[in-house]
């Protein structure tokens, strides 16, 4: 709780008022049954007295019928502020848990992410935050509330009633036995949804992503009915949880029963056998008032008690994201300037997890001088992708050494190493807004002349100003307004005003036709000559041009050298040279 409890901050006052509101509600609460049994003994007292004592006694009356008044409304007005108070803290904590729980993502490493799936952090930052978010809220109000009723109402009544108030001995066990019970079965059963839950989020965002699959291979029944299952599997869950969890309102009538049943059948013997000199009506209406009340705030808390059931997991699963470690840190005194694009792999090995049987690189030693133009060519799993994905620190190598500029990848500040490089991938995220300000996201100060320079390069200029809007056309979620093929030059636009030190096109242009991937290839080399350019293609004329090409197998290097020495001195490039130069290239 104390992770969690962090993200009140500036809540605390809001928080600390609806505690200050109930305790006084409360109090007045259980004052009223008081001043009602004076009254209802006055009025008694009245008509035993008989017609003499009336004016006197109706003053009296008028007056603790007043306070009654009086007592109600401020009890109104401290439960209304209460309420204000505790929608604020309550809010406020959910933002801040939010807040907190979004902005440690952000500083997750590739591993961090890895270890959670999109949908359960989605499913952490909504529906847990709210399940939190109404724990919180009845904790403070609720559960502050309802013992402080219990305590004073049970003060009172053995006041007031003596061993009348017996009947709570009995009910308060039968109750806290009844709601262990109920948690011991139900806390299982909300911690399964949760995890299902997940799945069932994976389930939709991966049909939602694969929507134009689904409907070419027509599988919509498929998918519904997985959807199906997964929604009746939690139904059943959730139904089996909140079966358990009704106990709670037979066992709070049993008891509200009980306790009305004893008062009024005892209260009425000690009335009628002792004529009022043990107990009056005034103190057995107030007995039954306090009664009520403290069954009712032991209803309230079997609510609180619920909420909590079903929060707990939340909670725990909140905590996960909070107290994951970031794998990649800043050092301590880290290096705030990339001098050149000079990359170097010093013996560098790099597995995924701990756990990994095998090395996705193995013992790679590789030197890229600043301004090569460098292809990569290898077959699916060959560690292609691994190996670009540690110059910009995204993970880091599980032995050896990744050098940018000469200097370790780990001893940079993590924002200058990654501003200084820009990585297109195949399938690329462009975000909903308007052509220009997703250009805007390589450099916000770009200017319009930087901008349309940029996507000249890219040869997407042409097509954007086919657009009614030109660079204002705006682009729907998930680019869906726009080819695969302009979405990639779209992002090569906004690597390109990074002006990085170091630029990776990992398959990038392979939605574009071999023309347009080859006027990329040019303008590339031309738009920015000092910087380094390392080309992922499957395609061998995307990279027969560069100043060297690295040939991967099986996590290794197997080859390094140019289109012609590979050629020779390379069966595997060889290979795919002659298969592609025969007939269709095959882009696996």
């Amino acid at each position: 709780m104390k992770a969690i409890l962090k993200c009140v901050r500036e809540y605390k006052l809001p928080s600390f008022l609806t505690l200050l509101f109930i305790f006084a509600e409360a109090l007045i609460e259980t004052r009223i049954p008081t001043v009602t049994a004076d009254l209802v003994n006055r009025v008694k007292a009245i008509e035993l007295a008989g017609e003499s004592a009336a004016a006197g006694g109706m003053r009296e009356i008028i007056t603790a019928g007043l306070t009654l008044v009086l007592m109600a409304a401020v009890s109104l007005i401290c439960g209304a502020l209460a309420g204000y108070c505790c929608s604020k803290a309550s809010a406020g904590f959910a933002k801040n848990l939010r807040h907190d729980i979004y902005y440690k993502i952000q500083d997750f490493s590739f591993s961090n992410t890895d270890k959670f799936s999109v949908s359960s952090l989605v499913t952490r930052l909504t529906t847990d935050v709210t399940n939190v978010q109404m724990a919180y809220m009845v904790t403070i109000r609720m559960a502050v509330r309802s013992p402080l009723m219990i305590v004073f109402s049970a003060v009172m009544a053995y006041r007031m009633g003596g061993s009348l108030a017996s009947s709570f001995l009995v009910i308060i066990p039968v109750l806290a036995v009844g709601l262990i019970t109920i948690g011991i079965f139900a806390l299982p059963a909300f911690r399964r949804v949760f995890k299902k839950y997940d799945k069932l989020n994976e389930s939709v965002e991966e049909n939602v992503r694969a929507m134009r699959v689904v409907k070419s291979f027509a599988r919509e029944n498929y998918e519904k009915e997985k959807f199906g299952k997964a929604s009746e599997s939690i139904r059943k869950d959730f139904t089996f949880a909140e079966r358990v969890v009704a106990f709670n309102m037979p066992i709070m009538q049993i008891c509200v029963n009980f306790n009305l049943v004893f008062v009024l059948y005892v209260g009425s013997k000690l009335i009628i056998s002792n004529r009022g000199a043990t107990i009056d009506v005034g103190q057995m209406s107030a007995m039954l008032t306090y009664g009520f009340q403290i069954l009712m705030s032991l209803l309230l808390l079997s609510m609180v008690f619920v909420f909590g059931t079903i929060s707990v997991e939340s909670i725990k699963r909140i905590n996960e994201v909070l107290r994951e470690v970031p794998d990649l840190t800043n050092p301590e005194s880290p290096v705030m300037e990339v001098k050149n694009g000079a990359i170097d792999f010093c013996g560098v090995s790099f597995k995924y997890s701990e756990g990994a049987k095998k090395n996705a690189l193995e013992h790679t030693d590789l030197h890229i001088p600043s301004g090569t133009v460098a292809g990569i060519i290898g077959g699916t799993g060959t560690g292609k992708t691994t190996l670009v994905q540690l110059i910009p620190r995204l993970y880091d190598a599980t032995e050896g050494e990744v050098c940018v500029g000469g200097v370790n990848v780990k001893d940079y500040d993590l924002v200058t190493l990654r501003d200084s490089v820009a990585m297109v991938l195949q399938k690329n995220v462009i975000f909903s807004g308007t052509i220009k300000e997703n250009l805007l996201w390589g450099n916000p100060e770009a200017t319009d002349d930087e901008i349309t320079g940029a996507c000249k390069a890219a040869q997407a200029h042409d097509f954007i100003m086919s657009f009614p809007d030109g660079y204002d056309t705006r682009i729907e979620q998930g680019g869906t307004n726009v080819s695969g093929g302009q979405k990639q030059r779209l992002c090569i636009a906004r690597a390109l005003l990074k002006k990085p030190k170091v630029l990776i096109l990992d398959d990038s242009t392979s939605a574009v036709d071999t023309g347009t991937d080859a006027l990329i290839r040019r303008e590339l080399k031309n738009y920015m000559p000092e910087t380094t350019k390392i080309i992922i293609a499957q395609r061998i004329s995307s990279v027969q041009e560069a100043d060297m090409i690295i040939v991967m197998d099986n996590g290794s290097i197997a080859a390094t050298g140019t289109h012609d020495e590979l050629l020779k001195t390379c069966s595997i490039y060889r290979e795919v040279y002659e298969q592609q130069s025969k007939g269709g290239e095959d882009n696996e």
